[in-house]
C-alpha cells in the first residue's frame, strides 16, 4: 500500500486552500508541526527529506567555514527559517543574510542559500530553485552529495537562474557578495 505523500494529490477539481507565511507562523507558534520537520513551500506544508551523517556534516563544515570567514560582515544561519515569499518559508541548510534584529521575524534576505542533497536532489534542483530564485537570494549553492559536485546558480530573473556552474573537488568557489570568502569543494563533500 502506498502512502498518501507518495500518490500524489488525489482532488483534482477542487481548490486546494494554501497558508500564508503568516499563518504557517502561527500554527508552528501554536504547536502544529511539533514531531515533524517540514517547511511552507509555495503554500504547501512539505515534509523534509531525512538527513544522513554526511549531510549532517557537509552541512557543519559549510556552516564554519563561513562563520569564519565572514565574521560580523554577515550573519551565517543553519537549517533556520528564511521568510523567502508571502507563501513560502523553507529552512536551508545554510544560509547568508545580512546581520540584523530578528528577534520578532525571520530574515527576508539572503546573499547566498546553500542545501545539501542526496535524496532532495531533484526538488532541490527544480521546486526550491524556482522558490530562491523568485525570492530577494543573491546565489543559490546546491551540495551534491550524490555526484560529488556543488552547482552555483546566479544572476536570476524572474525565478530563472540564468547561470548554473558545476563545481568539482579541486575547484574554489568565491561567495558573490563577499569575494574573498572562498569555499574549497573538497573540503565540504565526502570523501572520494
Amino acid at each position: 500500500m502506498q502512502s498518501m505523500s507518495t500518490v500524489g494529490t488525489p482532488i483534482t477539481n477542487q481548490p486546494l486552500r494554501k497558508l500564508g507565511r503568516v499563518e504557517y507562523e502561527q500554527l508552528v507558534a501554536q504547536g502544529a508541526f511539533r514531531d515533524e520537520r517540514v517547511e511552507l513551500v509555495f503554500g504547501f506544508v512539505v515534509a523534509m527529506s531525512p538527513i544522513d551523517p554526511s549531510h549532517t556534516h557537509s552541512t557543519h563544515l559549510i556552516h564554519a567555514r563561513l562563520q569564519a570567514a565572514l565574521g560580523a560582515r554577515a550573519a551565517v544561519r543553519c537549517q533556520s527559517p528564511i521568510a523567502a515569499t508571502d507563501d513560502s518559508e523553507p529552512e536551508p541548510d545554510v544560509y547568508v543574510t545580512p546581520s540584523g534584529d530578528y528577534w520578532r521575524e525571520h530574515p527576508s534576505r539572503a546573499y547566498l542559500v546553500i542545501e545539501v542533497a542526496r535524496t532532495s536532489l531533484a526538488y532541490d534542483r527544480t521546486e526550491k530553485a524556482l522558490l530562491y530564485g523568485i525570492s530577494d537570494v543573491d546565489e543559490y549553492w546546491v551540495v551534491d552529495l550524490v555526484n560529488g559536485l556543488v552547482e552555483v546558480r546566479r544572476e536570476r530573473d524572474g525565478g530563472v537562474w540564468r547561470s548554473i556552474t558545476s563545481y568539482r573537488r579541486g575547484e574554489t568557489i568565491a561567495m558573490l557578495a563577499f569575494p574573498d570568502v572562498t569555499v574549497e569543494v573538497a573540503a565540504i563533500l565526502p570523501p572520494a
